[in-house]
């Protein structure tokens, strides 16, 4: 892939020229406690930014997006949190899927809220105890069995792709091209496609013969790299690397109103648009709450973030010409579509 569009905001019709198809946007949010991000907001796991998504689901209705809310077990079963989740299931304009984080779980939640590990770190036998627990849980206070899955903090490898085919799963939103954090004891995910691919059984960074449809959250560099030169992007420790790097031109671009611009964010949609037909924007529903993320302090900078929200779906599905779809609504027609070209 290389970095050569010259206009930022080409029309529906150029954008169009990849093929007869529309592009597809995704939305994918990590549905979570408070302030994920310290011991406090661990100890605690408030709800309180669950009485923000029926304002944020209403932002994606406008734009024909249909999200797909990665749910939390303290979101999934605090009352409060469960019953909008519940009402937002039964409109039948989202997707309820799962988001395990570790310490929050009935089994093995560490009691003063200090660990904060990610799940591909569990043992084998905690991490199916889990994940069995959290779709459980999900099904019977929220009413529908989850079908997709993000893992917390990304923490998602290979271990993972049994489990989630025997309890039914048919996506996975976990990795992430340009996600390092060897550092801290979790994933790189360095030469991973952006474009959805079967995951493979050894190694979740590669195509393979899993059940589970990895839909790699958008992100790559700017200006694009090949692939191989991603890669060695991706694997450098970002400290001090990225930051000497992004003087000399060269940063990372998601999907992420928290992470990038939108100057970049509409760079990266129109590549994506163009070449790969998938946009799969992330973020938590925490950040939708003044304090509830490092990200946005204060109102303000929530303001920002929903602000950058909506011009990037505004550019996604009016400029783009982008079709909203959950992430299990996209794995059934990726399948339809895969017979279709075998027997072809």
């Amino acid at each position: 892939m290389t970095d050569s569009e010259t206009d930022p905001t080409p029309s529906i019709a150029h954008t169009a020229s990849r093929g007869t198809r529309p592009p597809i946007v995704l939305v994918g949010i990590d549905t979570e406690a408070d302030d994920q991000w310290s011991t406090a907001g661990r100890r605690q796991l408030a709800v309180r930014n669950a009485e923000r998504l029926p304002a944020l689901q209403s932002l994606f209705e406008r734009f024909g997006v249909r999200p797909t809310y990665f749910v939390t077990w303290e979101m999934a079963t605090n009352d409060s949190s469960a019953s909008i989740l519940r009402s937002l299931a039964a409109s039948g304009r989202c997707e309820i899927g799962s988001h395990l984080h570790p310490w929050s779980m009935p089994s093995g939640r560490d009691v003063d809220g200090a660990d904060h590990t990610y799940p591909h770190n569990l043992s084998a036998e905690m991490l199916a105890r889990q994940l069995d627990e959290l779709t459980r849980g999900i099904e019977t206070h929220l009413g529908v069995r989850p079908r997709s899955y993000r893992a917390g903090r990304n923490g998602f490898d290979h271990h993972s792709l049994p489990v989630l085919e025997n309890l039914g799963y048919v996506v996975d939103s976990s990795v992430d091209p340009l996600f390092n954090e060897r550092r801290k004891g979790g994933m790189c995910f360095a030469g991973a496609p952006i474009a959805p691919y079967r995951a493979d059984y050894a190694d979740v960074r590669r195509p393979g013969a899993s059940r589970i449809l990895e839909i790699p959250i958008s992100s790559a560099t700017i200006p694009a790299l090949p692939k191989p030169l991603e890669s060695l992007y991706t694997a450098l420790p970002p400290l001090p690397y990225r930051g000497i790097l992004r003087r000399g031109g060269l940063r990372g671009a998601w999907l992420r109103p928290s992470y990038s611009p939108l100057g970049d964010m509409r760079r990266l949609a129109t590549r994506l648009a163009a070449r790969v037909g998938v946009l799969n924007i992330a973020f938590h529903s925490s950040e939708v709450l003044a304090g509830g993320s490092p990200y946005t302090p204060d109102e303000a900078s929530v303001a920002r973030f929903l602000d950058d929200l909506t011009r990037l779906l505004e550019y996604a599905t009016q400029r783009l010409g982008a079709v909203g779809r959950t992430c299990a609504e996209y794995a059934a027609a990726w399948e339809v579509e895969r017979q279709g070209s075998r027997r072809v």
